[in-house]
């Protein structure tokens, strides 16, 4: 049973940082042998949105819509992964989820795990 566990959400200020973590259960095994780590976000009424992935081998993809913003990293040692988000936005008010996809089908094939959300709000 994978369990992936959010934190580091919060209340912030336009123009703000937070730092979200993503750690996985010991139970989970190591993240290591997840091939794809990434968060998506959410806000209501809408679909859930990509935000930024790492591979096992460290390689990063962003939405556009946050690419020089955000900086996602895995510690695989830690079994934690992290969303370095800077220069925060109104828009960028969601729940944030962390993802753990096997062999990179698994999110569209309805097999990757995800964590419970953790809520993020820009606001002055």
């Amino acid at each position: 049973q994978v369990q992936l566990v959010e934190s580091g959400g919060g209340l912030v200020q336009p123009g703000g940082s937070l730092r979200l973590s993503c750690a996985a259960s010991a139970a989970s095994g190591s993240i290591f042998s997840f091939s794809y780590m990434a968060w998506y976000r959410q806000t209501p009424g809408k679909q859930r949105e990509f935000v930024a992935q790492v591979t096992s081998g460290g390689r990063t993809n962003y939405a556009d819509s946050v690419k020089g913003r955000f900086t996602i990293s895995r510690d695989n040692a830690k079994n934690t992964v992290y969303l370095q988000m800077n220069s925060l936005k109104p828009e960028d008010t969601a729940v944030y989820y962390c993802n753990a996809d096997p062999d990179g089908l698994g999110t569209a094939r309805g097999y990757a795990y995800w964590g419970q959300g953790t809520q993020v709000t820009v606001s002055s």
